[in-house]
This record gives C-alpha cells, sequence and structure tokens, in this order.
C-alpha cells in the first residue's frame, strides 16, 4: 500500500466555486488551503471569511468595473486576487462566480493544521500558535503568499490549492455580521452581513469598524471604497477586498 502522502491532493472543484461569493464563502469555513510554496507545506484551515460582490458591492474593489489590479476578479471561479493593504501587508481572495462578473471571497483567517514549524518562522511575532494565521495578512504570511501568487489557479496543479472540508459545518456552528475594516454604505452589518466565522476559534480575528478618510483617496496602496449603494450617501472609507 503506498505511503498516505503520496495521494494526489483533493482539489476543491471550479464547480464548487462558480457560486456567488455569498454562498460560497460559508462553504469554505472548515476548508483547507494548503501551500508548497518555496517547498515547504503548510495548510491552514479556513475558520473566517468575508463575501464581496463586486459592481453590486460598494465594499469591494471592483465596485467601479474592471481596473488592471482587480481583472483577475473577472475571470474564471478558482484564481487567487492577492492585493497588497497598508503598503506591507498580502490579502488573498478566491475569485467565484461566472466570468465576468468579480465575485470573491477574502480569506480573513484559519488554524495552521500543516507545517507549524514553518509558520512559526514566517511569522516570529506570533505570541501563539492560534496567531499564526489569525487576520488575512497574518495569513497569507503564514502560508508564504505574496504578489507573485497574484492570478494563482487553486483548482490547477500549482503549489498552492484547497482542499474541500470533510463535511459542511453546522449552520448552529456559523455566524454572520459587518465585514472587518469597512466603513461607509459597504461597511453596514444589516445590508451586507457577509463576514462568515466559525464559532469558539480562537484564530478568529477581533471585529474592528472602518476608520473615515478622505473619500477617493489612495493611501499605502489601499483602494478606498469605490462609490455609494444606490440611494445611499457617497461613502468615506476604505474597501477590504
Amino acid at each position: 500500500m503506498p505511503p498516505q502522502d503520496s495521494a494526489p491532493p483533493r482539489r476543491i472543484s471550479r464547480e464548487t466555486l462558480s457560486g456567488w461569493s455569498t454562498d460560497v464563502a460559508p462553504a469554505l469555513l472548515g476548508a483547507r488551503l494548503v501551500s508548497t510554496i518555496g517547498g515547504s507545506r503548510v495548510a491552514v484551515r479556513l475558520t473566517e471569511v468575508e463575501a464581496y460582490m463586486g459592481e453590486r458591492d460598494p465594499g469591494s474593489h471592483a465596485y467601479r468595473g474592471p481596473t488592471p489590479r482587480t481583472q483577475i476578479m473577472f475571470g474564471p471561479a478558482g484564481l487567487l486576487y492577492v492585493y497588497f493593504s497598508y503598503g506591507v501587508h498580502w490579502c488573498a481572495n478566491v475569485v467565484c462566480g461566472p466570468v465576468g462578473s468579480p465575485s470573491a471571497v477574502l480569506l480573513r483567517a484559519g488554524e495552521v493544521v500543516e507545517g507549524t514549524d514553518i509558520a512559526r518562522a514566517r511569522r516570529p511575532a506570533a505570541r501563539r500558535d492560534a496567531e499564526l494565521a489569525r487576520g488575512p495578512a497574518r495569513l497569507t504570511a503564514a502560508l508564504g503568499i505574496d504578489g507573485a501568487r497574484d492570478g494563482a489557479d487553486l483548482c490547477g496543479e500549482g503549489d498552492l490549492w484547497l482542499e474541500p472540508p470533510r463535511e459542511r459545518a453546522r449552520g448552529d456552528a456559523v455566524r454572520t455580521g459587518p465585514r472587518v475594516g469597512v466603513n461607509g454604505p459597504g461597511g453596514d452589518g444589516e445590508q451586507f452581513p457577509w463576514r462568515f466565522w466559525l464559532v469558539d476559534q480562537p484564530t478568529v480575528s477581533v471585529y474592528r469598524p472602518g476608520q473615515l478618510r478622505r473619500p477617493g483617496t489612495r493611501q499605502d496602496g489601499i483602494v478606498q471604497a469605490a462609490g455609494p449603494a444606490p440611494g445611499r450617501p457617497a461613502p468615506d472609507g476604505r474597501d477590504e477586498s
């Protein structure tokens, strides 16, 4: 019998990711994002995600349509959209939905379940294992993801892929609420309760509302929220995905 680790990885199918992000996001809770970047294997079990709905979502980078930066979001489901945040951090999103519709899921936090020593070497500031991938920038750092992985195919044969959860999280184990760091219309938790997380998980990040900044400005590589939802006042804040 061949060793267990010789079996091909269980990669999530493109079809599974082809739905809208608001449906895909909660279904990704418990999935494992696996990286063999640099020859070192690290796996993170996702415990917190956020859905973004592109041109229908004032919190999305793609709210005003495609740009050179966001073009990947309009591509096929299963691609990774990686962007620079605050001029120092990388954040990663899974592209969802049909081609041409920029629906995406921000991978906000997770539990390192393989390669803890590697993740610790990449995240020496973490005081506890629960902090290794607690937040989107920490998650990418633990996995070795940077801008070079923008456009990576998580359903392909590369060194970064998603493994489906062994079972879907029960409804009573999932919570929803406003997205972290988003203000203006996109931060409205009643209209956009699109942050999803598993209860009783120490790896879930702390909620923080968005901070007000001047409209239409750009700060440290962050694109500010692109515009108001129909019938709503113009936002002052930045987007998160």
